[in-house]
């Protein structure tokens, strides 16, 4: 275990360092919070083009579950993590 020792500083000085270590973290932390809570919506127009597919073929994958859409109304979403998950590599 670590020992620490306080040579010649103020109850303010400590204070202050804590404050400014916090903030830090919290700053770090809202960084990785705001990446990873991001979600990415394409459209369909938009996971055919990144694919390189046409919409009746996106149509089929979705049909077959190789691709998962979401909807709001009557509009189809893919998430773009799940669109790039679903590609596999080939040896």
């Amino acid at each position: 275990m670590k020992s620490v020792q306080f040579i010649s500083i103020t109850p303010q000085e400590l204070q202050e360092e804590i404050l400014k270590g916090v903030q830090k973290q919290l700053e770090e932390f809202k960084k990785d919070l705001s990446k990873t809570n991001q979600i990415e919506l394409l459209s369909r127009a938009d996971v055919a083009k990144l694919l390189q597919i046409d919409l009746s073929t996106l149509y089929n994958w979705t049909k077959k579950g190789t691709l998962t859409s979401y909807g709001i109304g009557n509009r189809v979403y893919y998430k773009r993590e799940e669109v790039e998950s679903a590609i596999i590599r080939l040896n």
